[in-house]
Order: C-alpha cells, then structure tokens, then sequence
C-alpha cells in the first residue's frame, strides 16, 4: 500500500510544483489533490482497521500516512475555494517537526533510504510553511525542491517498490 501512496503523492507533488511556477492553476491543481488526498485517507483507514489490537507500528504507520492524506486535502479545499494559505502553512510547521523524531526513528530501524527520506520531506514541509505562513517569497525555490522531491522521494520509489525492486 505504501508504493501506491507514494506513486500518487509524487504525482501530486509534481502537479503542486507546477502550481507553484504558475504553470497550472489552483482550481486545476485541486482535483488530483483530493483524489490523492482520498486515496491515501482510505489506505490509512485500512491499515487501522486491519491493525493487531495493541499494535502500535501499525498505529504510527497510518498516523504519519494520515499527515500526508491531510495535506493533501487541505492543499484541494483551500484551491478549489480560493481559501488564504496560513491556516495550511501552520499545519505544515506541525508535520516538519512530526518528520524529523520520524526520520530519526526510521534511521534507527535501520532504514537508512526513508530516514533520508523523511528527512526531505520535513524540510518540504518547512518550506512550505516558510511560504505560506510566514509568507516569505520563496516560490519559486519550493516549486523546484517540490518538483525534485517529487521524483526521488515518491515516484521512483513507489515505483520501485511496486515492480518489486526496492
């Protein structure tokens, strides 16, 4: 379930960086944001519901996949309704500081690929709420970061991990 995550966050993403550059619209962008968004919101029930009572991996497993269903729906809502960007930005902040104890306790399961990548998705996260709370004009930065974040933190691996060659 996590390569089918990431495949579609990665396409998300590449769609969110294109929004950013002013090559696709806000209302345009918001569409992929709530499939995605749905998508991963449905997976992540699924692991809790599927989860062993008293499992606590399977808990913090959808937990922190929910941080990504939740992003991305609130990306959609506030698009499709020409919603301000702070409320998101401040959750942004929220999920950059949930990342990095995550990427730490990725690192010491000693799965060094997501510690990295956890760890790119904070300072994503970070940017955002640069951006969009602190409303620092850094656009175009994050457009470019988002595009390659897109590529080798989701779609490559998610593809990878669906072909069964992770």
């Amino acid at each position: 379930m996590l390569a089918i995550s990431l495949l579609y966050v990665g396409a998300v993403l590449w769609v969110n960086g294109m929004m950013l550059l002013g090559r696709v619209s806000g209302k345009g962008a918001a569409p992929l944001n709530l499939f995605t968004g749905s998508i991963t919101l449905i997976i992540n029930i699924y692991i809790m519901l599927k989860a062993p009572s008293g499992d606590p991996l399977s808990y913090f497993t959808a937990a922190t996949g929910l941080l990504f269903s939740f992003t991305y729906l609130y990306v959609a809502i506030n698009n499709a309704f020409d919603l301000e960007g702070r409320g998101f930005g401040w959750y942004c902040f929220f999920v950059a500081v949930t990342a990095l104890p995550t990427a730490v306790l990725t690192f010491q399961s000693g799965d060094f690929r997501f510690g990295v990548i956890w760890l790119l998705w904070a300072f994503l996260w970070f940017l955002f709420f640069l951006l969009l709370a602190l409303e620092k004009p850094i656009a175009k930065f994050t457009a470019y970061v988002t595009l390659v974040e897109a590529v080798i933190t989701c779609w490559v691996p998610g593809y990878m991990l669906l072909t069964g060659n992770w």
